[in-house]
């Protein structure tokens, strides 16, 4: 008897720590991210516009983009006082008159979800609004929902991404300013750090209703994990610029507005959707 009381203490000893070991394995797949404060060695590297406008922004709320990411933006918008910030629940984009707001965002998450969240009603007015006039700025999940080569997403940048395989990874990727990103995000030279999460890597599309987008910033290192194509994302656009319609549209890859240094890029994104060119220079 004393021999099988020994040996059930020791399954129950050996199945603590197995369950132990699975939350300890649990935790740390989704352990937070870690972003170190001196990514970009302590300096801004994209400077703060001068003395913007008022501007009116509307920021996607649903199932698709976590609250960690809408709150990054909504922090790194705070940079703008003259910007006023209103959460649009999911349900509400198709129905609400998005004439109010300058520009939209759709920040990081999940494309797919984001465009069931908002339904063919909000894809279709988020569309027309763009068309009209209005801004469209969106950051990885948002820049997915942007592209034309999807039958869920908006179709208002000619742009396709370059493989089904998304799952790329996460890290610190090196980036540099275009020519034609100048303008947008000022005289910033040389290569910097971006966070990378999954997002986009894009080529052209084939609209012809649609004019050609601009690189803005172009990916100058490269993650291909989880068995995605490597060799496609060097000199790949990390953020880009494009016209629908009226409208001006900004897509970012990555996440400048989770990165050190990068406080200021989206804010000027924001202004430039804006139609607020002046201040950028």
């Amino acid at each position: 008897m004393k021999h099988l009381w020994l040996a059930s203490l020791f399954l129950l000893s050996l199945g603590a720590q197995a369950q132990e070991a699975g939350k300890a394995e649990s935790k740390a797949k989704n352990s937070t991210f870690v972003i170190p404060p001196d990514v970009n060695g302590l300096k801004t590297i994209v400077q703060p516009p001068l003395a913007p406008k008022p501007v009116q922004v509307g920021i996607f709320e649903g199932k698709g983009a976590p609250d960690d990411g809408i709150n990054n933006v909504i922090n790194v918008l705070k940079t703008l006082p003259q910007a006023q910030v209103t959460r649009i629940p999911g349900e509400q984009v198709g129905s609400i008159d998005l004439k109010q707001f300058d520009v939209i965002v759709f920040s990081g998450g999940s494309g797919s979800q984001q465009s069931k969240s908002i339904g063919e009603a909000g894809l279709k007015n988020v569309r027309e609004y763009v068309r009209g006039g209005g801004g469209y700025c969106g950051i990885c999940a948002g820049a997915y929902l942007a592209c034309s080569n999807f039958s869920w997403g908006l179709g208002i940048l000619n742009a396709s991404t370059v493989s089904n395989k998304w799952m790329r990874g996460r890290g610190f990727m090196d980036i540099e300013v275009t020519v034609d990103g100048k303008p947008l995000l000022g005289d910033v030279g040389g290569i910097f750090k971006v966070r990378y999460n999954n997002g986009p890597i894009i080529k052209p599309g084939d609209r012809a209703d649609i004019p050609a987008y601009r690189p803005v910033a172009l990916f100058r290192s490269e993650i291909a994990e989880n068995g995605s194509p490597a060799g496609l994302m060097v000199n790949s656009p990390a953020q880009a610029v494009g016209t629908f319609g009226k409208g001006r549209v900004f897509i970012s890859s990555p996440h400048p507005e989770n990165t050190p240094g990068l406080e200021h890029l989206i804010p000027r994104a924001i202004l430039w959707a804006a139609g607020q060119d002046e201040v950028l220079k």
